[in-house]
């Protein structure tokens, strides 16, 4: 088997690429701007490729003989994300699928999120639906992307999978490292309304993306998270007090706004990269929570850490 993934210098590419290659797979590193890290070019089984999703024909070496593609490619941490996002999040896609489709891969992954869905928590989990109504761009481009994804599996037949990914945590996950950055240094604020997150640890998130791609008959969509029922605001407190950094205070939004609105503004005058964005607070905000029934029969039946607490040492 040989499995390309997209973005496989970023985070979560980076993540998932250290838990494959120890399966008796080929992987295709695809990257763009951002070096590979060092260590995995380091694996036989490992070959890297620079591409352009905005130029399609630098994605040709990269799919040959490929079997999976799983994608996260995408543009995160820049100012005015609701000038770019239905591009690379949907334009930047169709050029991919276009290519996975000219090389007859057979099964082509989305991570996305829960937040597709619109506002959900554990009473109401969402449950698969593409029908949802988000309100931040980030969510409603990502919901673009997997009505894409199966359109394009309706008419050339592949295997459609879009994994809806709760807040991966751990240690080296960039948002919980900034999150954290900002606790030691007395900067991290939260909203005062509760807010319910999914969460899902770094290992078994890398677990169930790495099942999805390997085992035999998967297709769909499936929420990736825990057994833990938690806001985001405990999570944070907890989390903040076990590295012995402050708590995060209790705002006013329009405070965070005008953080969120600062961040940006300083983004576009100096071509740096944008922690917080007034779309990022607006995704933050609204409750997400998904029916994981599927993962557990398909993907992933035993969880490594059932919830946060269990898996707090990854902060190690």
């Amino acid at each position: 088997m040989r499995i390309a993934i997209t973005g496989a210098a970023g985070n979560l590419g980076t993540l998932l690429a250290r838990r494959m290659v120890f399966e008796n797979i080929d992987l295709n590193l695809l990257i763009h701007k951002k070096l590979i890290e060092e260590g995995l070019a380091g694996y036989n089984n490992t070959e890297i490729f620079k591409i352009d999703l905005a130029q399609p024909t630098t994605l040709d070496e990269s799919l040959k003989n490929v079997d999976v593609i799983v994608h996260f490619a995408g543009v995160l941490f820049k100012s005015n994300p609701e000038k770019f996002l239905s591009e690379t999040n949907t334009k930047y896609f169709r050029n991919l699928l276009d290519k996975a489709v000219e090389h007859n891969i057979g099964r082509i992954i989305l991570i996305s999120f829960p937040h597709v869905e619109g506002e959900t928590s554990p009473e109401y989990p969402a449950t698969g639906k593409l029908t949802g109504q988000p309100i931040s761009m980030h969510a409603k481009t990502r919901l673009d992307e997997e009505k894409i994804l199966f359109d394009y599996a309706s008419k050339f037949s592949f295997e459609p999978v879009s994994l809806r990914v709760g807040m991966v945590y751990g240690k080296g996950i960039l948002m919980i490292d900034a999150a954290q950055w900002f606790a030691r240094h007395y900067l991290l604020g939260i909203w005062k309304t509760p807010t319910y997150i999914h969460l899902i640890s770094k290992d078994d998130f890398a677990e169930a993306v790495t099942q999805a791609a390997i085992r035999p008959n998967i297709s769909g969509i499936y929420h990736i998270g825990d057994d833990g029922i938690q806001t985001l605001q405990q999570f944070l407190d907890d989390i903040t007090s076990y590295k012995k950094n402050h708590k995060p205070w209790r705002m006013p939004v329009w405070m965070i706004m005008t953080a969120a609105r600062a961040f940006e503004l300083f983004s576009a005058v100096f071509g740096t990269i944008s922690p917080l964005t007034v779309d990022f607070i607006k995704i933050g905000m609204v409750s997400y929570y998904g029916d994981t029934t599927r993962m557990r029969k398909e993907l992933l039946p035993t969880l490594r850490y059932k919830t946060y607490k269990e898996g707090i040492k990854l902060f190690d």
